[in-house]
């Protein structure tokens, strides 16, 4: 086990948003930006934007990492960046009210079908249904997960109904 895998993911944690040079094995380097750091097996995950806004994500392996060294600190505007990589394209073109009222629609919809829903998080973004499945923005099929794929399977259909019914 080598020291960047010894480190804890508190430690990890300081270098996700900067721009990075990692040094592994085979005198081999690479450059990009931290998205995270898997915290089992301290694998990071770089950013690296290209021309025409595309994005190339590499992932370095834990085991190979030797050193890690910080060559700049990321502005708001970058952690904004990097925080929409994986972001779905549909979030991004609803603004916060379109995104209020699709969920306050749905959430209204599923009670008049008797379908328990509450609001989960922080600012109370994600729809949980009956303590098994959530939904996120902005609120459709794709956007449901539940460790049971029954009820995963029947929830998006409803909701996939719902939503064609609505066009």
């Amino acid at each position: 086990m080598n020291d960047w895998q010894r480190k804890s993911p508190l430690d990890w944690e300081t270098f996700v948003n900067k721009m990075v040079k990692v040094a592994v094995v085979e005198k081999h380097e690479y450059e990009g930006w931290v998205l995270t750091v898997d915290p089992v097996s301290a694998s990071i995950v770089l950013a690296t934007f290209l021309e025409n806004e595309k994005v190339s994500i590499s992932v370095v392996l834990g085991h190979a990492v030797q050193e890690v060294k910080i060559l700049r600190e990321g502005d708001d505007e970058m952690k904004q960046r990097l925080s929409c990589i994986f972001a779905p394209e549909e979030s991004k073109a609803y603004s916060p009210e379109e995104l209020e009222k699709k969920k306050k629609d749905l959430k209204s919809w599923l009670e008049i079908n008797h379908i328990p829903v509450t609001e989960q998080g922080e600012s109370g973004r994600t729809l949980c249904v009956a303590g098994v499945l959530t939904i996120d923005p902005p609120y459709g099929p794709e956007e449901c997960s539940s460790s049971n794929e029954i009820i995963l399977s029947r929830v998006q259909g409803l909701i996939q109904g719902y939503l064609e019914k609505q066009q």
